[in-house]
């Protein structure tokens, strides 16, 4: 799978997918990102991206031009365009799922007081948001979104169950995963519960059930009233 980033700061990007697993996973060749600068497409000696609006207002606005020839640069096959923006369909579970079946996908990181509508129209499939908050630029969501697709792609983990019994995954009925222990036994007088010391899988087994569900009764009510209705 391969992510075409399309950024104003492609360093910030380059860093992240450079170390841990993600960059293991990288340099093992399950993914690649390709961080694409749209001041290389300004099309002037300052690399200018940005104007103040029409109609006045606060801040800039980046412009279409260099924006859709960032865009037109990687999008030969026209893959999916996700515009990381507070006004899209909020990031879960099931849609990182959904995305890591892509084979490619063009990430769009706006800053400043947004991107042009009309290249937003133009080019744009999907808006995505990771959360009802506003950032400085779309390139955290944008390292986020990256993050939560690659992960579930094969190889990038090591082991596939790694992700099969996580929180809001199907194993766990879409709820909040279990809790976790190791070693040491005993900590500041908090003991790991018995049953996790037993050997007995099929305890263990019902024990963290119980745990996950009701870990997402206390913590997140609004999914097991979501699950009711569905």
């Amino acid at each position: 799978m391969t992510f075409h980033v399309l950024t104003l700061f492609p360093e910030m990007i380059k860093q992240m997918v450079s170390h841990s697993i993600l960059g293991r996973a990288v340099s093992s060749g399950f993914f690649s990102v390709n961080a694409v600068n749209i001041r290389d497409f300004s099309g002037n000696k300052h690399g200018q991206v940005d104007d103040a609006p029409y109609g006045g207002g606060a801040g800039m606005v980046m412009m279409a031009p260099p924006v859709y020839d960032a865009w037109a640069s990687v999008a030969e096959r026209k893959p999916r365009t996700i515009y990381l923006s507070p006004q899209g369909r909020t990031l879960t579970q099931s849609l990182a799922q959904e995305l890591a079946h892509a084979p490619e996908l063009i990430l769009l990181c706006g800053h400043y007081e947004g991107i042009d509508e009309r290249v937003i129209e133009e080019i744009v499939t999907d808006e995505i948001s990771i959360g009802d908050y506003v950032l400085t630029g779309g390139e955290p969501a944008a390292l986020v979104l990256i993050d939560a697709i690659a992960r579930l792609l094969p190889g990038v983990l090591g082991k596939e169950a790694s992700h099969q019994n996580e929180s809001f995954g199907a194993e766990l009925g879409g709820g909040l995963e279990y809790p976790h222990y190791t070693r040491p036994p005993e900590f500041r007088g908090r003991c790991v519960p018995e049953v996790l010391l037993s050997g007995h899988h099929g305890k263990i087994a019902e024990w963290r059930q119980r745990e996950s569900a009701e870990r997402t009764r206390l913590r997140r009510p609004d999914l097991v009233e979501q699950k009711s209705k569905d």
